[in-house]
C-alpha cells in the first residue's frame, strides 16, 4: 500500500475538540500518522494536493439495505408494510446471486462517490456471500450479513421463509468465513429482519451467538405503527420491551428507526446501551414518522444516521440524510434544535460509536485508519466562503456532487470522481440486466 500526503487543506478532525485544521495529512500504511501544519515525511509517498479542498472523515452509515438498491424506483409511494409485501419480499425472493452482486455493487458505488466509508448492511435472505464478495472487491468497511426470516406467514414469499435452524446455520457459516476479513474490514452482524418475521426461538439463538462471537445484531424495530400492533398482537409487548425480555437489548444491538417509543421504551435504550440508526429520508417516503431524535440524544442515546435501501429513499446519500434530519424537526421543536454540529457528529463519529469502532474511524485523528472524503466546495451553491462556519456549508449547502476523492483505510478508491475499485460502465450495464432478469421471472407478476 502505497502512502500518501494530502496537501494543503482545510481539515474538519471531529476529534474531541472538534478542532477545524489548515495544512497537510501523512497517511502512513494506511493509517493517519500527521494532521495539520506543513508536513515533510521521509521515505516514497504520493501526494494529493487539496489546496481549496476540504477534508472530512468518512461518512458512517449504520443502515443500508445493499441487495435492494437494484429496486430503486419499484416501492414508491406504499407504506411500509404494503411496500414489504407488494413489492420488495417478491423481488428479495426472486433474487439470484448475479443479481445481488451487481445490487451490492451499485449501492457501494454510490456510497463511495458520496463520501460514505463505513456502512452497516443488512441483506436478504440468500446469496448473502454475492454481496461479501462485492464489499471484498470494492474496499468499502461494512458490517453485513444475511437476513433471517424464520416465521411461516402468508404474505412472505416461500423462498424467504426459512427453517430456523438452517437460517442460523447459514448466518454462522458467513460470519465465520467473512468476519475479520481485510484486517477487520468487513465485519459480520447478525440480521434478524424485524420481530414481526422472526420467531422468539431464533431470535434467542440469537442473542447467545452475538455474546459468543462478539459481534453486533442489526434489526429493524417501532418504523410503523401498523408493524407495532402485529408485535403487540403476537407477543403481548411492545417492540423494543419485548426485545429487552428476551435479552437481545445490549450494547451489541443495533435498532433501525426507532419511530414511535413510548418513555418506557426510551429508558430501555438508554439503560441497556442500545444503538439507534436514524433514517430520515426513508421515514418520510414511506410516511412511517418522525423520530424524536432530539429527545433520545438529550437522554444520552447513540443515535447515528443511515440511508436505509433505495426504493424506500431512491438515493443513498449521507449529504441528504443529513439535511433531512436537522430540517424535520426545526418545525416542532425549534431552528436552534438539531444544530448543524450536532447532525455532522452523527454522520461521522456518531456513526462510529454505534458500531464500537470509535477508536479506528469517525475522525482525523493520528493512529486512526485514513477513511477520509475530500470536498471541493468551491462552488455557487457553497459560496460565500467568508466567516462561515464549514461544517454549516457541508451540512446545508454541499451535495454528493461535491465529493471529489474517497479514501478507505489509506486506499484511494475513488479520485477525482473516477471509481478505482469497480468498473461503473459494467455495474451500471449489469444492474439494468439484473432487474430485467427478475422482472421477466415474474417477481412483481
Amino acid at each position: 500500500m502505497e502512502n500518501l500526503l494530502i496537501r494543503n487543506a482545510e481539515i474538519i478532525t471531529m476529534n474531541a475538540s472538534e478542532d477545524i485544521l489548515y495544512g497537510d495529512i501523512w497517511i502512513e500504511n494506511g493509517r493517519i500518522a500527521a494532521v495539520g501544519g506543513q508536513l515533510a515525511p521521509e521515505g516514497p509517498y504520493r501526494t494529493l494536493e487539496a489546496s481549496g479542498r476540504t477534508v472530512i472523515p468518512g461518512f458512517v452509515q449504520t443502515h443500508i439495505h445493499l441487495c435492494q438498491t437494484l429496486f430503486r424506483g419499484k416501492g414508491d409511494d406504499l407504506e411500509l408494510m404494503d411496500w414489504l409485501r407488494n413489492r420488495i419480499w417478491p423481488l428479495e425472493a426472486a433474487h439470484d446471486e448475479e443479481s445481488v452482486y451487481y445490487s451490492a455493487l451499485l449501492g457501494i458505488g454510490e456510497l463511495i462517490a458520496s463520501g460514505t466509508t463505513t456502512i452497516v448492511d443488512m441483506e436478504t435472505v440468500h446469496h448473502t456471500g454475492s454481496a461479501l464478495r462485492a464489499i471484498a472487491e470494492s474496499g468499502i468497511r461494512a458490517l453485513s450479513g444475511k437476513v433471517m426470516m424464520d416465521r411461516k406467514d402468508s404474505d412472505i414469499p416461500l423462498p424467504l421463509q426459512e427453517d430456523t435452524s438452517a437460517s442460523l446455520q447459514e448466518s454462522v457459516y458467513l460470519l465465520e468465513q467473512w468476519d475479520g476479513y481485510d484486517d477487520g474490514r468487513i465485519r459480520y452482524a447478525f440480521c434478524p429482519r424485524f420481530v414481526v418475521s422472526c420467531t422468539e426461538p431464533l431470535l434467542k439463538e440469537v442473542r447467545d451467538l452475538s455474546a459468543r462471537y462478539k459481534v453486533m445484531v442489526h434489526t429493524h424495530a417501532s418504523e410503523n405503527r401498523g408493524e407495532i400492533d402485529i408485535v403487540q398482537a403476537t407477543t403481548g409487548m411492545r417492540n423494543i420491551v419485548y426485545l429487552d425480555h428476551i435479552g437481545l437489548a445490549n450494547e451489541r444491538l443495533i435498532l433501525a428507526h426507532c419511530i414511535w417509543l413510548d418513555e418506557e421504551e426510551k429508558r430501555i435504550l438508554h439503560d441497556r446501551s442500545v444503538r439507534v440508526s436514524h433514517c430520515p429520508g426513508s421515514n418520510l417516503k414511506l410516511a412511517s414518522g418522525i423520530a424524536e431524535t432530539p429527545d433520545l440524544l438529550a437522554q444520552g442515546i447513540s443515535v447515528s444516521l443511515g440511508a436505509d435501501g433505495a426504493p424506500c429513499n431512491n438515493n443513498l446519500d449521507m449529504f441528504n440524510e443529513m439535511r433531512l434530519a436537522a430540517l424535520i424537526q426545526k418545525p416542532h421543536h425549534g431552528p436552534t434544535v438539531m444544530d448543524a454540529r450536532t447532525v455532522f457528529r452523527m454522520a461521522t463519529i456518531g456513526g462510529a460509536k454505534a458500531v464500537g469502532m470509535e477508536q479506528e474511524i469517525g475522525s482525523i485523528e493520528v493512529g486512526k485508519q485514513a477513511d477520509l472524503a475530500i470536498l471541493n466546495l468551491m462552488d455557487f451553491h457553497t459560496f460565500p466562503s467568508y466567516d462561515v462556519d464549514p461544517i454549516s456549508r457541508i451540512v446545508y449547502s454541499a451535495t454528493r456532487a461535491d465529493v471529489e476523492t474517497t479514501i478507505i483505510g489509506g486506499k484511494v478508491v475513488m479520485e477525482r470522481g473516477l471509481m478505482t475499485t469497480l468498473d461503473k460502465a459494467t455495474v451500471l450495464k449489469e444492474a439494468n440486466n439484473s432487474i430485467k432478469r427478475l422482472l421477466k421471472r415474474g417477481a412483481l407478476a
